[in-house]
């Protein structure tokens, strides 16, 4: 029998070189999606919930093949103290986002769902991350080398210079970046248990 496609609906080149890490081959099949923010639900149900929107309208496109596929969608939020930091809207944004991130701690939560013709399965991890303290100076030279500006925070954990700034990380790294792998590929051995 063969196995099932495996599909990323997600334009994102951080997640397809995580999802790559897995050995496992996949297509690439973006999807434009609204997203969101439900203020009723918390920020882990949200980052959840359009997880789940992204996998949802890409299975609901694929032709009569979607029965031997497997979809994932993801989203990733970056939080501090219960406010959402989103993508910045431009380098003085970027910059005050840094600021106020600076010898701190925050969360950055990744919602993945995975849509397949015998289910539906949604998580969310969170991975706790604290920053050393930056100059104006350094951010500054951080945005103008990097320029995170399609990045939730204003930053990328796995950007040259960033990796100067990152004094901890409470659990998973690969989550920070867009992908809990761990976690996804425990959900994908439930569904697709001969791919592994």
């Amino acid at each position: 029998m063969k196995p099932p496609d495996l599909i990323l609906a997600s334009r994102s080149p951080r997640r397809k070189e995580l999802l790559a890490l897995t050995g496992l081959p996949f297509s690439i099949f973006p999807v434009d999606t609204a997203e969101i923010f439900n203020p009723q639900m918390g920020i882990e149900e949200n980052v959840a919930e359009i997880a789940l929107l992204k996998a949802s309208a890409a299975w609901d496109l694929l032709d009569e093949k979607r029965e031997l596929a497997v979809v994932i969608g993801a989203d990733t939020l970056v939080a501090m103290d219960g406010a959402i930091l989103a993508k910045p809207s431009g380098y003085d944004d970027a910059f005050r986002m840094l600021q106020a991130l600076q010898n701190r701690s925050h969360e950055v939560h990744t919602g993945f769902a995975l849509r397949h013709a015998t289910g539906t399965h949604i998580e969310c991890v969170t991975t706790g991350v604290t920053f050393e303290p930056m100059s104006d100076n350094e951010i500054r030279h951080y945005l103008d080398f990097a320029q995170p500006f399609d990045k939730a925070g204003s930053y990328g954990i796995q950007d040259p210079v960033m990796a100067c700034y990152v004094r901890k990380i409470e659990g998973c790294y690969y989550n920070v970046v867009g992908l809990p792998l761990s976690r996804l590929c425990l959900a994908l051995k439930r569904c697709i248990p001969e791919s592994f």
